[in-house]
């Protein structure tokens, strides 16, 4: 029987079910848990993106790095090459700087940048070295990129590091295998310590007043503008054409105080604001100057810590690094023994121009706001000395190196991590909006199935009450009618006993038991399943009905496996006695047996029920009604047997049900 609360049960628990499914198609992709997560991130990388240094390309001519010289018949082929540091240096992070080639569609990549490489470093005794790191571009991707690889290793000793490609990719525009790098840096803390170093390879492309060259990979110049997202802008320092420059041009700076010197950097003049160039790389770069150091003002105690030349275009970049001893110096003097020449034919003018002069001491431009004092006067209204120390450059804040390329290398992660992101949220909120549709289809079907449900429910209710009315008949007809047939029997008994008086003492009571019996299942037949005690033991009770009703007849019981019979409810063990008192009514009614016998087996998993008489049968083995409509209640399997000559047998078999819902 289904009752309210199981309709209630089956209504939440179709609910739950349904929102399990929801939620569990919700979660099914991404890594992220809700929209809002996804949108935060958002947030926060095009905040961060924000502040973070933009990718602007050189122009121009210039060096362009180191290129191997693979031969193009070779399988798997590897390459290497090795940077003997200057020092022995505290190295916590190598960056490698990809040589960038455009596409016919105008973009940027790199180009034969190893698809799978190692990074080996040692001491000046040690010629093996240790693994310092290893990529693989099919495990971690970092291909395609325009921007600098960075790897940062535990803080380790070396005296030279090693890059060996063990995967080459090939070059673009013939698509041979080769190793390229526009630029290496190795850094203890902010100072780049492979700046000028001396460079091995395995192999190396170098023509005459050729772009490539293995020296290329540490000459400071990388194929990108330093564009910071922050900071103001600032014209370069640049002589006019009409400027007088004296035999020696001299810039001078006074730092305040003695400090530990380790580079200088020297920022060329802004050229690629317009499209094409109205200046070569190098403008405004002397071909050749000198940098003196002193502690004393009049220099007399000066030393050159630095020297440098031009031989050709490939000698400038944005920024000419010029690596220093470390050596302590106040007072700095740059002395220019041939400036730059500008204009063709008999126009021709001599240029000094810098966007910047940096001093590097642990990592910081200490010349950052000292005015810089050339013994020229400029005749460019719009260009000032201040220009020359203020940290600014024509885009901004100037950075350190190290803070640059880490910039750089951060705007390729987040620009590649940003689109995923958005298409993950368009595909959320179209995932939401199907759910949501799959949410009004659950909701349409569960109101129609709880419809559904309470007309079952209806339904249930009326065939309860038909079949308890049914069921009350047949207890009715079951048990008092088989209890008044029996007091009838007695009745006549009784009758033919009254000079017997001690069988009339006994019938008497056995009359009066029985009424007691039938007034007692009278007064619970509307509800017998409260009447556990009628019916707790049910072979003693089929004992005791087989004597009461078969008194007069030979009559024999077998029970076996009576302790199983404690697994049927109360209602069935009713069922099963009333079935077998109105086989015996019947036998007494019907059959004019002599003898009966009754055999009840119970397992395990089933009880079988067999009672026989020798009796003249029932004609054309129909059952009476009373019985098969029993056997119905009882939900049990009847077999009958009938004939003349070897009486009746009537067989129920009724199987365990563990679950049911009726």
């Amino acid at each position: 029987m289904i009752h309210s609360r199981y309709t209630l049960s089956i209504l939440i628990t179709g609910i739950f079910l349904g929102l399990i499914g929801i939620l569990s198609a919700q979660n099914v992709s991404g890594r992220y848990n809700s929209i809002d997560g996804l949108e935060t991130r958002i947030s926060e990388v095009e905040v961060e993106l924000s502040h973070l240094a933009e990718f602007t390309i050189r122009g121009g001519v210039g060096a362009v790095g180191y290129r191997s010289l693979t031969p193009s018949n070779s399988v798997n082929p590897k390459e290497w090459v090795q940077i003997d540091l200057l020092t022995s240096a505290m190295v916590d992070r190598i960056v490698l700087v990809p040589c960038l080639w455009r596409s016919p569609n105008g973009q940027f990549t790199a180009d034969s940048f190893p698809l799978e490489f190692k990074i080996i470093g040692g001491s000046t005794n040690d010629t093996e070295g240790v693994l310092l790191a290893e990529r693989n571009n099919d495990l971690t991707p970092y291909l395609p990129r325009t921007a600098p690889l960075t790897i940062d290793i535990p803080p380790t000793r070396l005296s030279w590091v090693r890059i060996e490609a063990e995967r080459l990719s090939p070059r673009i525009w013939d698509h041979n295998l080769c190793l390229q790098l526009a630029e290496v840096l190795v850094f203890e803390k902010h100072r780049n310590v492979a700046l000028k170093a001396q460079v091995t390879a395995s192999s190396s492309e170098e023509y005459t007043y050729s772009a490539r060259h293995k020296n290329y990979l540490v000459d400071g110049f990388t194929p990108y503008i330093m564009n910071a997202a922050t900071g103001q802008q600032s014209l370069a320092f640049v002589t006019g054409d009409s400027t007088e420059l004296p035999a020696t041009p001299t810039i001078s700076v006074d730092l305040g105080q003695s400090h530990m010197i380790t580079q200088i950097n020297l920022h060329s003049t802004e050229v690629s604001d317009s499209v094409p160039q109205t200046e070569p790389n190098d403008f405004g770069i002397p071909r050749k100057l000198q940098i003196h150091a002193a502690n004393r003002l009049d220099f007399s105690d000066g030393q050159l810590i630095a020297a440098y030349e031009m031989n050709s275009i490939y000698d400038a970049g944005p920024i000419i690094m010029l690596p220093i001893a470390p050596t302590t110096y106040r007072y700095l003097r740059l002395l220019v023994n041939e400036p730059y020449r500008h204009g063709f034919a008999e126009n021709i003018y001599s240029r000094i121009g810098f966007a910047e002069i940096e001093v590097i001491s642990d990592g910081r431009n200490i010349a950052q706001g000292i005015t810089a004092d050339p013994n020229f006067k400029v005749d460019n209204p719009a260009r000032f000395n201040d220009a020359l120390t203020d940290g600014y450059n024509y885009y901004g804040d100037i950075l350190p190196v190290r803070d640059w390329l880490e910039q750089l290398s951060r705007r390729h992660d987040l620009e590649n991590e940003l689109p995923q992101l958005r298409t993950e949220v368009k595909h959320r909120y179209t995932l939401q909006q199907k759910n949501f549709q799959r949410l009004l289809w659950f909701s349409a079907i569960l109101l129609l199935g709880t419809v559904i449900l309470i007309l079952i429910q209806r339904m249930i209710r009326q065939r309860v009450v038909f079949r308890t009315r049914e069921q009350i008949a047949a207890d009715l007809h079951d048990e008092l009618g088989a209890s008044l047939h029996a007091l009838s029997l007695l009745s006549e008994i009784t009758e033919n006993a009254t000079d017997k008086p001690e069988k009339l003492k006994n019938l008497l009571q056995r009359i009066r038991a029985i009424t007691q019996r039938t007034v007692q299942a009278a007064r619970h037949c509307t509800n017998l399943l409260e009447s556990k005690e009628l019916y707790e033991d049910v072979g003693e009770h089929i004992r005791r009905t087989s004597k009461r009703m078969l008194a007069d007849l030979e009559h024999e019981i077998q029970i076996e496996g009576a302790e199983h019979l404690r697994q049927l409810s109360s209602r069935k063990r009713i069922d099963l006695c009333l079935f077998h008192k109105e086989c015996l009514a019947n036998i007494i009614r019907h059959s004019g047996a002599t003898t009966a016998q009754t055999t009840l087996i119970a397992t395990p998993k089933h009880v079988s029920l067999e009672i026989y008489d020798n009796g003249h049968g029932i004609p054309d083995e129909h059952l009476p009604k009373s019985i098969k409509r029993r056997s119905q209640l009882l939900g049990a399997h009847i077999e009958l047997t009938s004939n003349s000559d070897d009486g009746t047998r009537i067989a129920l078999t009724y199987r365990y049900k563990h679950f049911y819902l009726f």
